[in-house]
């Protein structure tokens, strides 16, 4: 039997607590991404926006074209 995920998986984030970790990195001339597959692979985010309450980080690319970090296999 799994044991169930951590909280701090499904909690999500504050645009606050999400600003402070950003913050952290001494180069903030990084790139930012997006990974919806725990580091696999990520998206350019394109756009930042405000939808039903929530603020999205969007890809708006027309054919998506990830970067892969781990072999599949």
């Amino acid at each position: 039997m799994s044991s169930p995920e951590p909280e701090w998986k499904s909690r999500g984030k504050t645009i606050a607590g999400l600003i402070r970790e950003l913050q952290s990195f001494e180069d903030q001339s990084l790139e930012v991404r997006i990974s919806i597959d725990d580091g696999d692979s990520s998206y350019p985010i394109s756009l930042v926006g405000k939808v039903d309450g929530r603020c999205l980080l969007m890809n708006s690319q027309s054919s998506p074209a990830p970067l892969h970090y781990r072999p599949k296999g």
